[in-house]
């Protein structure tokens, strides 16, 4: 009775924690991300910060553990372009970052769970994007779990500027991977989804367009836009995230965040909150304390790591 008991919750485990088995290439249907089999799938996970400031973070064994303990089904591989320590950046060094996210990239895959490419920017770099996501769409592009995203946060670019190094980037992608999801940011750090769903990207499928939030400066009017974009046939995805200012400290305005955790559960938006990281700032999740390598104990966490770990170990239970 005992081996009985031990194969069935080995098998229950299993089965439970291969989330891109279970679900395969991901689509967009309408403005809903759905799995192979046409229904609805919901991501909720992390967002690694910089790899340019903290790429101790980035290595096999903390996606590891964001899968295991956070019960995260999705990471996000958050690439620095320009802003970052010396000779660390994608610029400055492209052997190290696209080394950093291989490694993040390989232990989604390993542990069976999806992974956001960030081309972690505010500006345009059209040439060095194509070249980038060439290379890993010719090396990964074969796998379900990789989602690409094209342009973290524009910031002061214009839509029509926005869309058209999109559609060039998009293009360069889609000659190797045809299917896989490509997000697309939209103008002043992804708060004017209202522009896309105007004049969306065509000829094309499986994107999503980018929203970011931070809970305690962003309140009803962005998940009103977000509703009327979505309204219009615009799917969204939430690629970054929080519940304190905009500027990423401050104090957590917890009401106001689970206001917005509320309303995207109640719209099948997949979401994702920055950051693993150690900054001395309120939206770091961990402290100097936390290991490179995970197995992060209780008290490594910050206040809002805490609070998001909760909310993922809940809302994903049932992956794991």
């Amino acid at each position: 009775m005992r081996y009985f008991v031990f194969w069935c919750t080995f098998f229950l485990t299993t089965v439970q924690a291969q989330f891109v088995k279970n679900n395969g290439a991901l689509q967009v249907e309408g403005t809903q991300l759905v799995n192979q089999y046409g229904k609805p799938v919901v991501l909720r996970g992390m967002s690694f910060g910089w790899h340019s400031f903290w790429p101790r973070f980035y290595n096999k064994k903390a996606v590891k553990w964001l899968k295991k303990d956070w019960h995260c089904n999705v990471v996000r591989a958050a690439m620095g372009i320009e802003g970052g320590d010396e000779n660390k950046t994608y610029k400055d060094n492209p052997e190290f970052a696209k080394a950093k996210v291989k490694a993040v990239i390989e232990g989604a895959i390993k542990e069976n769970i999806y992974v956001i490419v960030d081309w972690h920017s505010h500006n345009i770099n059209l040439e060095e994007a194509k070249e980038f996501f060439a290379e890993i769409a010719k090396e990964y592009g074969k796998y379900p779990n990789i989602i690409y995203e094209v342009f973290n946060e524009p910031d002061e670019e214009s839509w029509e500027e926005v869309k058209t190094y999109a559609e060039e980037v998009i293009a360069v992608i889609r000659a190797i991977d045809s299917d896989n999801v490509i997000l697309v940011g939209c103008p002043h750090w992804d708060q004017d989804i209202h522009l896309p769903a105007a004049d969306p990207i065509k000829g094309y499928k499986n994107l999503m367009y980018t929203m970011h939030f931070y809970a305690a400066t962003h309140e009803k009017w962005l998940r009103d836009r977000v509703d009327a974009a979505m309204a219009n046939g615009l799917p969204v995805f939430i690629s970054e995230s929080a519940g304190m200012e905009a500027t990423g400290d401050g104090p957590l305005d917890y009401k106001s965040w689970q206001e917005y955790i509320d309303w995207m559960e109640s719209k099948k938006l997949s979401w994702i909150t920055w950051s693993v990281s150690d900054k001395d700032e309120t939206c770091s999740v961990l402290r100097k304390t936390a290991k490179s390598e995970g197995n992060w104990k209780l008290s490594d966490l910050k206040e809002s790591g805490v609070k998001i770990r909760e909310v993922l170990r809940e809302l994903n239970k049932e992956n794991y």
